[in-house]
């Protein structure tokens, strides 16, 4: 059967067939399996049964045709298989570990580390306003944080959030064009190798109609406990700023975006550095309402754009990031022309990109060079490019030949499956034609 894109709800559904009872029930049964003697794996199975019972008597949770779960019970089977044993494989202190690690910024850890030793399998809310075209921190960095957060045994909801998009006015608030634009990123994530086994898309849309009885009076109490001061300091989240002239509905938006950590029954918050002040606001509400459980805040760093002092990438600069349509000959232009300060660490977009993409990539760095320059050389570690790049031994023109090889080895699957796939081929030209002003690429919310 060929993908229906007109149904925003088949992409995200189909990775999740059968919903969050089944999943949580056969990693359960596999723990059990695995380590019967041990109580600690005990604990974990039960924990898990509870989750899927619960999650089988919600309502809101797909279920999925008696057809649809015959059919994709063996790959569904193997993928648990692989899940539960990756959890049975680490202890807890490599779960924190991995977890942390994506964070530029966690608070708290002490609160990270009682959620995993308390819950085997905690969930992660992450998010996205589809937005036009999507950069390689939103491509490749977002399937790097995912993937760690589905093997430290976590599930991972995404939210679509399409109502957000036409909120804050993306794509001139177009809501047929905002879902194409967010079936065609999932599209993206699928083609990347994003592990899709513990993820869950969710489209807001439809979540917030579905459960509206219990989600507007949250979003209603949110905003009651706050003043608007408190929420316009937010608005960094939308790539707005509190001097600029806001319309009510981006008013609104904090308030919403802060409901829906609760919503979405999340325990760690993992977005960009600059959603932190609405992630902080979800803390702070935790009080107002004398709830002792804090969604954890576990902020990634924010990848610079290519020019000099550009702190963000931005999709109205094109030269300022590359995007995850970009073919070959882009890239290395892209990456030719870009920040590279010989033996300046702090600020250097180029050396950003190897620590931020190619090292959880690859592992390795390869840089191949002639004789006379050092010869070739397979770096290790970041500290290890480091030490050789502030001392001058390795050069700007080592570094950016060796990038730019690097980020297409890890495009090329993408550009491929958007070439040979016919759906997938024009999903890309639709959003391709969509003409999109130059204040609507300014930011990206919620999933920067």
């Amino acid at each position: 059967m060929g993908l229906d894109l007109s149904n925003t709800n088949e992409i995200g559904r189909r990775e999740t067939r059968g919903g969050s009872a089944r999943w949580g029930l056969l990693i359960s049964r596999r723990l059990s399996r695995r380590a019967p003697q041990n109580p600690s794996r005990a604990a974990a199975a039960a924990a898990a049964i509870a989750i899927a019972i619960a999650a089988a008597m919600d309502p809101s949770q797909p279920s999925g045709s008696s057809a649809d779960a015959s059919a994709s019970s063996s790959s569904s089977s193997s993928a648990v298989d692989n899940l539960a044993a990756g959890m049975a494989a680490m202890s807890l202190q490599d779960r924190f570990e991995l977890l942390r690690g994506i964070g530029e910024e966690c608070i708290q850890e002490d609160e990270l580390l009682n959620l995993l030793q308390k819950k085997p399998v905690p969930i992660c809310y992450d998010g996205f306003e589809p937005s036009g075209r999507m950069h390689i921190a939103q491509g490749i960095v977002k399937t790097i944080n995912v993937n760690k957060m589905v093997r430290a045994g976590c599930k991972v909801k995404i939210w679509i959030a399409d109502w957000f998009a036409q909120l804050n006015n993306k794509m001139g608030g177009d809501i047929k064009k905002i879902q194409t634009v967010g079936r065609y990123m999932i599209e993206i994530w699928r083609a990347a190798g994003m592990n899709l086994d513990g993820v869950e898309f969710l489209w807001s849309s439809e979540e917030i109609n579905k459960r509206a009885n219990e989600y507007w009076p949250l979003v209603m109490d949110i905003a009651r406990k706050n003043n608007v001061k408190r929420i316009m300091r937010c608005c960094q989240i939308m790539g707005r700023n509190d001097s600029d002239e806001l319309t009510a509905a981006q008013i609104f938006y904090p308030c919403m975006q802060c409901a829906d950590i609760f919503f979405l029954k999340a325990d760690i918050c993992q977005l960009g550095m600059d959603q932190r002040k609405v992630n902080m606001l979800a803390r702070e509400y935790c009080d107002d309402i004398k709830r002792k459980n804090k969604p954890i805040i576990l902020s990634h760093h924010m990848l610079p754009g290519f020019k000099e002092g550009q702190e963000k990438m931005s999709k109205s600069d094109p030269s300022s990031a590359i995007f995850m349509e970009d073919d070959e000959a882009q890239v290395n232009l892209k990456i030719k022309q870009a920040f590279c300060p010989p033996t300046i660490v702090d600020g250097n977009p180029c050396l950003e990109y190897i620590k931020y993409i190619v090292f959880p990539w690859f592992e390795t760095f390869e840089v191949v060079r002639k004789e006379e320059n050092g010869g070739n050389k397979t770096f290790a570690n970041m500290n290890e490019l480091i030490a050789d790049y502030e001392s001058g031994a390795l050069h700007p023109a080592d570094v950016k030949p060796a990038l730019a090889k690097a980020i297409n080895q890890i495009l090329q699957p993408i550009r491929d499956h958007f070439k040979n796939n016919s759906e997938a081929k024009v999903l890309l030209n639709t959003v391709k034609n969509y003409k999109v002003k130059k204040e609507e690429t300014s930011s990206s919310p919620q999933a920067s």
